[in-house]
């Protein structure tokens, strides 16, 4: 899709003076800067009166960018819609699940559901797209900002007209509704689908069925707005689209880049957070499978605002994170924000250049990036990022049930964030992947912490594994419907039968002294817990200690020419880190994954693939140097060095490209 790496950072030329603007476009030069991304906040300087739209500010700065050798990704301004929009007309506005009413004087404020706004977003996304579209300058559109970071679902009377039309168009009657949502309980029987409420404050909770039916609506309107404004940028404009998105955020990225042409994210993890950084780049790799993601915010030092700031990066590290970036899969790796604002709420945010036009502490470390970017680009354009043989599979869908249903604070990020942590401290080289992916050419799938799994899903799994790959389902995975109730044919529904066991029991495992033991190793276990009987399932696991004693935790099932693997339990502590890691490694080597690699911890190996050859990128993450040990003979392309196999090792944030 694109012909170089990008090394860009978010601009706001409408913020500043021409004279400013020159200065910027030169310190850019200085800087490495190829790319900048501009307008999601812009909308007031574009229409600053209703039907007053002028992009020629916007028209002539692109072609000044590019004429200095700088590229733009043009968005849309629809997170801030300016006063004239919603100034006496409460009712466009967002409302929370408190009844609060948003006001004017930050963003994503409106409801963007509301039939006035969507014309106006329409209109204004047609006017930009007709005037930038055809720019030599423009090589991609961002839609919107960050969709629904600051607010989830709105409660608003517009979208509680929608929700009601939306259940209508999915169950087809009430009688239907009532049925799925067993509204017998406490009697929530409707007799109209425009009695079903909203899951506003109520005294205790809202029936499961209705709050995460709620969360999922929402989801698909919000995709259903992107989608509208990338339709109408289509007619326009031939540069490919993306959103910024994250998995903080209450939205479905499989649906929403299922009809986008890449994908990009903003992160702002710490050093400490290293491993939640490489989640990110594993996640948005495989979001459109076979292109290149952006890294399309990041900060050069550290994020504030005027409530809270994080530490600075040291020195280094922002080096590596690039690296990584591109090594990964990334094409762009860019900056929020380019110059610091010197008015708003973002005042205190790291940037490259300050307020004043001086370099702030960042400065020196996006010039390491940029001398990094000119050294690697060579070698990652003529490679590509190697398919893993594990895949992961992370649903955003999943995160919604999990917010029904947190039980005892549980969340789904955190849960799956520290599961990962664990299968990349190992080396092995790891896809996070959605529900819909293709599973050709994986051998180990892991399906963590999802209460529900579609009728397709099971489906390609079950196929998965005949063909001979390994599944390992768990742990609190499986036992709810669609419709965020109990099973009522097994504990587990399907899953039960297909992996060979009767789930005996489901309960919170955590603080009943329960222990389980595998592979010669025993651990506490965690977590609302699956406990089985074997019916035709081999015992891996048994509980030695507490309620479920002699009972079964992890089973092994041979079905076709794979095994599915029931892992009911979480081991915790330090003893259940090493039991769990033991189970991956076990079940990594017996499918025969050869995608991994001895590292040390803070150190990763992103792995290429060439025309015959392959590279290795070797990036040390968290400053404290590392090593890895290389499987045969091969070459360090940045230094022209032939090494030997055995333990190379790796300074403090040194990157190495080795070629086998």
């Amino acid at each position: 899709m694109w012909n170089k790496l990008y090394h860009g950072a978010a601009y706001y030329p409408e913020l500043w003076n021409d004279t400013v603007i020159e200065q910027d476009i030169q310190l850019m030069k200085e800087a490495g800067i190829n790319v900048a991304r501009m307008g999601e906040f812009a909308w007031s300087k574009m229409e600053p009166h209703e039907d007053e739209i002028d992009l020629s500010f916007f028209v002539d700065v692109i072609k000044r960018l590019f004429e200095n050798g700088i590229e733009t990704v043009m968005c849309t301004p629809t997170p801030t819609p300016p006063i004239w929009m919603t100034d006496g007309h409460p009712e466009r506005l967002f409302v929370d699940g408190e009844g609060k009413v948003m006001s004017h004087g930050s963003r994503q404020h409106i409801c963007t559901n509301n039939a006035y706004f969507r014309k106006r977003a329409a209109k204004i996304t047609e006017a930009i797209a007709k005037a930038v579209g055809n720019l030599p300058g423009v090589i991609g559109w961002q839609l919107d900002n960050e969709f629904k970071c600051h607010v989830a679902e709105c409660m608003c009377g517009t979208c509680k007209t929608l929700w009601h039309e939306w259940l209508e168009e999915k169950y087809g009657t009430i009688e239907n509704l009532n049925d799925a949502w067993g509204t017998d309980i406490w009697s929530e029987y409707y007799h109209s689908f425009d009695q079903v409420p909203q899951p506003v404050s109520t005294p205790f909770l809202h029936n499961s069925s209705l709050s995460t039916n709620y969360r999922i609506f929402s989801m698909e309107k919000i995709n259903e707005f992107a989608h509208e404004q990338a339709d109408i940028i289509r007619k326009h404009s031939k540069a490919p689209i993306t959103h910024n998105s994250g998995t903080f955020f209450s939205v479905d990225n499989e649906q929403m880049f299922e009809k986008l042409d890449f994908a990009s994210f903003d992160t702002y993890a710490s050093q400490e957070n290293a491993f939640a950084y490489l989640f990110n780049c594993d996640l948005w790799r495989n979001l459109k499978q076979g292109k290149d993601y952006w890294v399309m915010e990041t900060s050069t030092s550290y994020a504030a605002s005027l409530e809270s700031n994080a530490s600075p990066h040291p020195n280094g590290y922002l080096r590596s994170e690039a690296a990584a970036a591109y090594a990964l899969g990334g094409a762009a790796f860019c900056y929020w924000l380019w110059r610091q604002q010197r008015a708003g709420c973002e005042q205190p945010h790291g940037s490259v250049i300050s307020s004043w036009g001086k370099p702030t502490v960042g400065f020196a470390n996006v010039l390491e990036v940029e001398k990094m970017r000119k050294e690697l680009e060579p070698f990652i354009l003529e490679t590509k990022a190697s398919q893993a043989e594990v895949a992961i599979t992370h649903s955003d869908i999943g995160k919604a049930f999990m917010k029904t249903e947190p039980l005892q604070n549980m969340d789904y990020r955190g849960l799956f964030m520290d599961f990962y942590k664990r299968v990349l401290s190992m080396g092995i080289h790891r896809d996070v992947t959605q529900e819909g992916t293709d599973l050709s050419g994986y051998k180990v799938l892991m399906t963590p912490f999802l209460y529900y799994l579609s009728d397709e899903y099971i489906k390609n799994a079950t196929e998965f594994v005949e063909a001979g790959g390994t599944w390992i389902v768990g742990p609190i995975t499986g036992g709810r419907t669609r419709e965020h109730t109990i099973h009522t044919d097994a504990a587990l529904g399907k899953l039960d039968e297909l992996a060979g066991v009767e789930t005996l029991y489901t309960y919170p495992i955590e603080g009943t002294n329960s222990v389980g033991k595998a592979f010669d190793k025993s651990a506490p276990l965690s977590l609302w817990s699956s406990i089985f009987e074997p019916k035709g399932a081999e015992v891996v696991g048994v509980i030695e200690e507490g309620l479920s004693e002699g009972k079964a935790f992890l089973t092994e099932y041979k079905r076709g020419e794979g095994k599915i693997v029931m892992l009911g339990s979480l081991p915790t502590e330090e003893a259940g880190d090493e039991l769990l890691k033991t189970i991956i490694d076990h079940y990594a080597a017996d499918a025969g994954v050869a995608l991994r690699t001895d590292v040390t911890e803070g150190t990763i190996v992103a792995p290429r693939e060439g025309n015959g050859y392959k590279l290795w990128v070797i990036v040390n993450m968290d400053g404290k140097g590392g090593s890895v040990t290389l499987p045969t003979n091969g070459l360090d392309v940045l230094t022209k060095t032939e090494l030997n196999e055995g333990q190379l090792s790796v300074d403090p944030y040194e990157y190495k490209v080795i070629q086998f």
